[in-house]
């Protein structure tokens, strides 16, 4: 058996190879989808000038504050309660009042999300048709096969696929953000049995906004992805840093935060590479 020491994890995460933060900052006001706004609340309550009295207590002081938050805001991860398909989840688990209960999910919360390493692919699209995509535009998958020709990529079934769309610089501008480019219901249908996982530059993976004709649901990706295939989508990423520097293929690692019967968590996703 193959035991590596701490020098070798050390020479992975080091020795010149570049690490990329693939999360956007968190701040009050940030984009949200309409269902889940707002996205973020915080309150300094705690302030250290309260707390000050050198002469009783030294020059020690603190401070706290109150995170309010949606689960489904920020970059964050899809747990696999999030969606389902005609009131099942998955794995076959029907959504009942003994599953779906007003403190969370007793079955696939978020809990249960794993903390990933993996290898991760991006697949840059608007670097190959154009940066950004069309307002709501649905990436096709002659779209998303061209890029990945000319990447000259691969990915399986373990792996991360992150699909950008350009929108993830104007992460900042609200307007910009909300009408970003998404995958379209044919991408998706594409990976649903290639992944472990996709995830994308823009709020929601797909374009929210008009129901799939054939289903009549809207955001068909997750339908397929996530209620039928158990396959995670992560949202809000930041991958402007990795296609400015053309890198394709690198260690993906992500962790979850272990919120008990959560619809999501917010995530944590960096990028590691030789190049």
């Amino acid at each position: 058996m193959f035991f590596m020491t701490i020098a070798d994890l050390l020479k992975i995460a080091g020795n010149g190879n570049k690490v990329y933060d693939l999360e956007h900052v968190r701040y009050p006001g940030m984009p949200a989808f309409d269902p889940v706004k707002p996205g973020l609340n915080y309150f300094l309550y705690r302030h250290h000038e309260n707390y000050y009295t050198p002469d009783k207590t030294g020059p020690r002081t603190s401070s706290s504050g109150l995170i309010i938050m949606t689960d489904q805001s920020g970059t964050h991860i899809d747990a696999l309660c999030h969606q389902a398909s005609d009131m099942t989840f998955y794995d076959g688990t029907k959504v009942t009042p003994e599953v779906e209960t007003p403190w969370g999910y007793t079955k696939l919360g978020a809990e249960e999300l794993p903390a990933m390493v993996r290898k991760g692919v991006l697949i840059d699209v608007a670097a190959f048709v154009r940066d950004p995509l069309d307002e709501n535009h649905e990436i096709t998958l002659e779209e998303f096969k061209k890029a990945v020709e000319k990447e000259g990529v691969t990915f399986g079934k373990d792996d991360v696929v992150l699909v950008r769309t350009g929108y993830g610089k104007y992460w900042n501008e609200q307007g910009k953000y909300m009408n970003a480019a998404g995958v379209s219901k044919e991408v998706s249908e594409y990976l649903q049995d290639k992944v472990f996982a996709v995830g994308s530059d823009n709020l929601a993976w797909d374009v929210p906004h008009d129901p799939d004709p054939e289903t009549k649901s809207k955001l068909p990706g997750h339908l397929i992805l996530l209620a039928k295939k158990g396959i995670y989508i992560i949202e809000n990423i930041f991958l402007e840093e990795l296609s400015r520097d053309k890198v394709y293929e690198f260690l993906f690692i992500g962790l979850p935060l272990k919120f008990k019967g959560a619809t999501g968590s917010p995530f944590r996703p960096i990028a590691i590479t030789t190049k």
